[in-house]
């Protein structure tokens, strides 16, 4: 059965083969979360970080999930860990260019926000207003 029939997602980006629907699914599952999408712009924009760097650039990220999530990076090819041999350790983290391949593929993510900011923020307003009459028309039924 063509991938197109398979699921809706298929019909926007064709996939013929079931294994690489099945990595793109992961890949997005955990790209998409915050700390993986913040991590991946700061070594974009700043190269090659350490660990405290990394950490400083990207407030609100735990010790624990930062080492979770690069771990995750490194395994998937996306980031180079690098130790160097000195007291105390010294590790640098890097986009590899793999990493570097798929922030280009989220830039269009980015634009395509950009381009329609004022229409999702116009949405957003009016689905608002609609929530807040139906909220307050059944306090008052109450």
């Amino acid at each position: 059965m063509p991938a197109s029939k398979t699921k809706g997602h298929a019909a926007v980006c064709p996939i013929s083969n079931e294994r690489v629907e099945l990595l793109v699914t992961e890949i997005i599952g955990r790209v998409a979360d915050k700390w993986t999408m913040l991590i991946l712009e700061e070594l974009e924009q700043h190269g090659t970080l350490r660990f405290t760097e990394v950490r400083k650039c990207v407030p609100g990220i735990s010790q624990k999930m930062l080492t979770q999530t690069l771990r995750q990076m490194e395994r998937d090819g996306i980031v180079l860990r690098t130790v160097h041999p000195v007291v105390p350790p010294h590790v640098d983290y890097e986009l590899t260019e793999l990493g570097g391949c798929l922030g280009e593929a989220f830039c269009g993510v980015w634009q395509w926000a950009e381009k329609n900011f004022a229409r999702i923020e116009k949405s957003r307003a009016a689905f608002d207003k609609r929530a807040e009459k139906a909220a307050t028309k059944t306090a008052a039924t109450r």
